[in-house]
């Protein structure tokens, strides 16, 4: 009689192996893709408060995208712009792997105009 119940089992494994390795598949790449996004985040995050420093440090516009570009994500947006005595960096980019997902990653940094040296003078 045990036996009989044994061989009857034997494919239940198999079965039951078939329908959940799909599904650890799938959370795993999901979990990997999580990762991918909140590294490219705060890569966004790091970009903005670069630009935002040398934009503060009233270094050149083109010498700001450049110094936000390099930290970036590949791809983003930059946009800088100056509002009396402050400075504006805002960096947006595409999330990674996945393009056709409806957000955007976006990341702003403000910071206060530095005074340069001579311009009292």
């Amino acid at each position: 009689m045990a036996g009989c119940e044994r061989r009857a089992d034997r494919g239940f494994v198999t079965a039951e192996s078939a329908m959940v390795l799909p599904v650890l598949v799938m959370f795993a790449t999901a979990l990997v893709w999580g990762l991918l996004v909140v590294a490219a985040q705060i890569q966004c995050v790091d970009a903005a408060r670069a630009g935002a420093r040398a934009a503060a440090r009233q270094d050149p516009p083109d010498a700001v995208v450049e110094v936000t570009r390099e930290a970036a994500p590949p791809g983003a947006r930059v946009t800088v712009s100056r509002e009396a005595e402050q400075v504006r960096v805002v960096v947006e980019a595409r999330p990674p792997v996945l393009h056709g997902l409806p957000f955007d990653l976006r990341e702003e940094a403000v910071a206060a105009v530095e005074e340069t040296v001579g311009a009292a003078a």
